[in-house]
Formats: C-alpha cells, sequence, structure tokens
C-alpha cells in the first residue's frame, strides 16, 4: 500500500456575520463550497499557504489572526490493479482577516467562484465538512485546537 501524505492550510474569514467560501468540485463533479486555502507547496510554510491560496481562490489579501486548530483526516483510495492509496491530510486553520484586494473569482484553478455566506445559512450549503469543523474551532476556540467532528 502507498502512503502520502498532504500538508495544507485553510483560512476561516468572517467579516459582518458572513463567511467567505470557495465553490470547488467533488469527485463526481458535484459543485461544493470548501474554506479557501489548499495544499502547500514542497518547501512551503503552511502560514505561506494560506496567504497564497487565499488570493488566488478569493482574490483578497489576508493577515493571520491566529491558529485556530489543526484538523487530521486519513482515508484509503483504491487505485487499479487492486492497489490502494493511505491518504492522509493534515489541515492547519487560520484565522484571517481581509486587509485588501477584491473579490474575484479564481480562472483555471481548483476553484471557480468566491462568495461571502450568511453563516445562519451556511449549514443548507453543499459543503466540505471542513467547514464545519472550521466553524467549530472558530466559534469555542477549544485550547486543544482540536474538535469534535459535526
Amino acid at each position: 500500500m502507498r502512503q502520502k501524505l498532504r500538508v495544507a492550510a485553510y483560512a476561516v474569514c468572517v467579516r459582518g456575520g458572513h463567511l467567505l467560501l470557495a465553490r470547488g468540485r467533488d469527485d463526481d463533479g458535484v459543485p461544493e463550497w470548501t474554506l479557501p486555502g489548499g495544499g502547500a507547496e514542497h518547501g512551503e510554510d503552511p502560514h505561506d499557504t494560506v496567504l497564497r491560496e487565499v488570493g488566488e481562490e478569493t482574490g483578497y489579501r489576508i493577515e493571520i489572526a491566529g491558529l485556530l486548530g489543526v484538523d487530521s483526516l486519513r482515508h484509503r483510495v483504491p487505485r487499479r490493479l487492486g492497489r490502494t492509496v493511505d491518504r492522509h491530510a493534515v489541515r492547519l486553520l487560520y484565522e484571517g482577516r481581509i486587509t485588501g484586494g477584491e473579490l474575484r473569482h479564481e480562472v483555471g484553478g481548483t476553484t471557480d467562484m468566491a462568495a461571502w455566506h450568511p453563516l445562519d445559512q451556511v449549514p443548507a450549503l453543499h459543503r466540505i465538512a471542513l467547514v464545519d469543523t472550521a466553524l467549530v474551532l472558530w466559534r469555542e476556540r477549544p485550547p486543544t485546537g482540536r474538535a469534535a467532528r459535526p
């Protein structure tokens, strides 16, 4: 079995009761909302990753207000010829504040839209579970930096 570790960093940007989200697609091509952010490039500090990814996906520049926590996800993915890849994602969740730029959609990337959503309407969105985890961390600020899976 092949093992693969991925480190990613995401921003939780809340302004005026709205959460900034980016829209990507799931494995079946269905649109789903996620936090702006993504995978670190080899040798890239996760702090720099989240700044770069938010800019690419939303057009905004942000500053990091703090580290909210870490989410770890492990799953096995079947591949050809009966092989399996054991994937492990370590995702750092930062609180971000908008400092500049203008909202725009990413072109030619992993997302196709960025938008602000009222916090009370987020549960009705088709979204990845990481959004819920991030909101628990943002609201509760657990000292361990871990949230029970919603």
